[in-house]
């Protein structure tokens, strides 16, 4: 009789067992995609914005158009400025006047489903993969070679990955604000399925703080939900300096309605998506990189406060540049402080 109870509880703990393990793999990001249906914004949207006379320029990617500005000498050394979310390339405005004006060239992509690019219709139809391969395809296409890379919040998480798969095109790296969220091991196979219950359990909040408190799974959830995805207010909470009225517009303005926002609604969720990719990255590419690599990151950023540590102890091309962390800068730092990013930027590339 105790033997049998025994098998018993043997077989419904192997049963649940095999029951968690399926169930952790089955929650684990897509790392394939397929190009889907997409909306293009009305060019009228961007008509006569402020501080934005660049002319477009257009890449068809894997049936997406990418949208990106091309800017200074063709034959100039090329400098990749790539956004995050739920921004586009509009945040770097203030910084690729005086760039090119120092004789470079300068390219500032929108991601698929911001800015100008086209945009999927759906959440479902957005992945961290997805996006990687289409910024690879990208660089590869316009053909960027001995190129600088700075990227902020999701132009790291992509643009570090787009390096690591075309380290010939890439001469050196800048940073601020960003980095590539990675866990190995047993946290990288259970990480995500985590945060999905966690994002599960915050329901669908009107509000992206709790009673002033800010939690990174009620952000997902937030964003993923709320009623009104209030961009104005969202850039200026993020922002140290106040944005005009028509800068908070030249944000909006890619996004005419709800139909539109699927992108920005689903990229917070995709942010730990790929922690055990990232973590291969960082052991297998990043701990090896040994070109020219810059930390600068705002000291008012309360979503990547201590993040550069990380690259100036792993990279061995951190080692001896000359880091910073800028006074004043919060998360959209380029709105904040453009001028410093840009000579900090413009020295590291004289430096190396």
């Amino acid at each position: 009789m105790v033997m049998t109870i025994l098998k018993w509880v043997a077989g419904v703990v192997i049963a649940l067992l095999a029951i968690a393990i399926i169930a952790v793999f089955s929650f684990q990001a897509p790392t394939s995609w397929k190009t889907a249906d997409a909306l293009r914004t009305p060019d009228e949207r961007f008509a006569n914005l402020v501080d934005y006379p660049f002319a477009p320029n257009y890449a068809d990617v894997e049936g997406y158009r990418i949208h990106y500005v091309d800017e200074g000498p063709r034959d100039g050394e090329t400098i990749l400025l790539l956004h995050g979310q739920p921004s586009w390339s509009y945040l770097y405005r203030h910084m690729i006047p005086p760039l090119v004006e120092q004789g470079y060239r300068v390219i500032a992509p929108d991601l698929v489903g911001f800015g100008k690019s086209d945009k999927p219709l759906r959440q479902k139809d957005h992945n961290y993969q997805m996006h990687v391969d289409l910024m690879t395809e990208f660089v590869r296409q316009i053909g960027l070679q001995d190129t600088t890379l700075f990227a902020q919040d999701w132009g790291g998480l992509i643009g570090l990955r787009v390096v690591a798969n075309e380290p010939d095109r890439f001469a050196r790296i800048m940073i601020s604000n960003t980095g590539l969220p990675a866990a190995g091991g047993l946290r990288g196979l259970i990480g995500y399925p985590m945060i999905k219950f966690a994002v599960w359990r915050e329901g669908k909040p009107d509000q992206v703080a709790d009673n002033g408190e800010f939690r990174f799974t009620r952000w997902i959830a937030w964003a993923m939900h709320s009623e009104n995805f209030d961009l104005p207010t969202l850039f200026q909470s993020a922002t140290s300096r106040t944005l005009s009225d028509a800068e908070l517009a030249g944000y909006a303005a890619p996004f005419p309605d709800e139909q539109y926002k699927a992108a920005i609604r689903v990229f917070p969720y995709l942010v730990p998506s790929q922690l055990r990719q990232n973590q291969k990255v960082m052991d297998e590419f990043y701990a090896n990189w040994d070109k020219p690599f810059l930390t600068a990151f705002g000291d008012s950023d309360p979503v990547t406060a201590g993040g550069d540590k990380i690259w100036q102890e792993t990279v061995p091309g951190a080692q001896g540049q000359p880091h910073t962390t800028i006074t004043g800068g919060n998360h959209f730092i380029q709105e904040d402080n453009p001028e410093e990013l840009v000579s900090n930027l413009v020295a590291f590339i004289e430096a190396n």
